[in-house]
């Protein structure tokens, strides 16, 4: 099973009022394991890029001027998510300016029904409790410390951790892999290192207590098998 974790950042909120994608960033799983394999890309949305959005990104109109727009990396995208399942943080988002550009340069949409949302996920294994990706990645020990600014690539590889997480958890250290098969078109380093905190083991032997419920649940069963093993 391949699977693409990926985040943008935009100019702003609402694609139909003008706003463009101005990063995007991948992350490859196969079999829920991360390969090393990422896309990378900053785009010059060809418009001014307002200060309230850098200042959640930090990505000026002077960083992507030199940048190729939409129509001529949309190509390169589209090859590497292939026919992957696509997994983002509020997915809605993200895919609505996907799939708003995809068809401005005449390509067919992202159909919702491959794409995974973790904030949905999350707020249905943690009702209540706040959703963010910073929080979601406190919650399970991610480090954060490099995440001073939003930005896309290193999003995507904190939400892969985080998916991973929510999916029943992952072997720390997989997703410093490098294989060598990044796809970096930005000339940006194609795979953050993350450090992972150590956690000592968490004892699992039964307590005196779970002991005596146990053998009392044993003299209500008829011959239970617990009785014929060694």
């Amino acid at each position: 099973m391949r699977e693409i974790v990926f985040d943008t950042e935009t100019t702003g909120m609402d694609p139909t009022e003008g706003d463009k994608l101005v990063e995007i960033g991948c992350v490859e799983l196969v079999n829920q394991v991360p390969t090393g394999r990422t896309y990378h890309q900053y785009i010059n949305p060809e418009r001014d890029i307002p200060a309230d959005a850098i200042a959640v990104h930090g990505i000026t109109n002077d960083r992507v001027k030199d940048e190729p727009v939409f129509e001529q990396i949309y190509a390169d995208f589209v090859e590497f998510v292939g026919d992957a399942k696509l997994v983002a943080h509020n997915a809605t988002f993200d895919m609505k300016f996907i799939n708003y550009q995809l068809k401005e340069v005449g390509h067919a949409p992202y159909d919702n029904k491959r794409v995974v949302d973790t904030l949905a996920i999350a707020r249905q294994k943690f009702p209540g409790s706040p959703a963010s990706l910073d929080a979601l990645c406190r919650r399970f020990g991610i480090d954060l410390s490099s995440r001073e600014l939003h930005g896309a690539l290193l999003d995507a590889q904190l939400l892969a951790d985080v998916y991973l997480e929510l999916m029943g958890g992952r072997q720390h250290g997989l997703l410093d892999m490098d294989g060598g098969n990044s796809s970096d078109k930005s000339g940006a380093s194609a795979l953050v290192q993350i450090e992972r905190p150590f956690r000592e083991p968490r004892p699992h032997a039964a307590n005196e207590d779970e002991l005596a419920a146990h053998e009392k649940l044993l003299e209500e069963l008829k011959d239970p098998v617990w009785k014929h093993l060694a």
